[in-house]
């Protein structure tokens, strides 16, 4: 891999170098951010701890990766400067891992327990035999007496339009 830079500019405020780059590599996969950190650190006679790659992106069909990266005077400068996300891809800090607070642990489970629904008049079974019971004896509600109510209208409905629609047909 041959690592050019492209433009090189002072930030004296945060005591940094900010570096575009052209990384060509042929007959080689797009450089890991590893790579590219170590190469630009040989280049700018910096050590590799002070070198951030805040970017990297390689087109489609060429062989070079263009980036933007940054040199500073030092790690610490580093930490308290740059992005946390950017410091966890240049493996700078650990990624920190989010704890759940004991309170939502115990949430959790009190919801995901609902409690079944309850037949009318009848003591709580264990869930098996209620599911069970559920199933051969359902109490048909109002709604539901309509809905089949109107479902075997249209059963009605349908075997006289066929014998309507022979009818028709020998007419013509």
């Amino acid at each position: 891999m041959e690592l050019q830079v492209v433009a090189k500019k002072e930030n004296p405020l945060l005591k940094r170098v900010e570096v575009t780059f052209k990384a060509v590599h042929k007959a080689e996969p797009t450089p890991t951010r590893d790579a590219i950190r170590s190469e630009l650190a040989k280049q700018l006679k910096a050590s590799k701890d002070v070198v951030v790659v805040d970017r990297s992106v390689s087109s489609f069909g060429r062989y070079e990766t263009r980036g933007y990266a940054k040199i500073y005077q030092s790690k610490e400068e580093a930490l308290s400067v740059e992005r946390s996300h950017i410091l966890v891809r240049n493996k700078l800090k650990e990624a920190e891992v989010k704890e759940k607070k004991e309170g939502e642990k115990a949430e959790k489970p009190a919801k995901a327990e609902k409690p079944a629904p309850k037949a009318e008049g009848k003591p709580e079974a264990p869930k098996a035999e209620a599911k069970a019971e559920h199933k051969e004896e359902k109490p048909a509600a109002k709604e539901e007496k309509k809905a089949a109510e109107k479902h075997e209208e249209k059963k009605e409905a349908k075997p006289e339009a066929k014998k309507a629609e022979p009818k028709k047909k020998e007419g013509k």
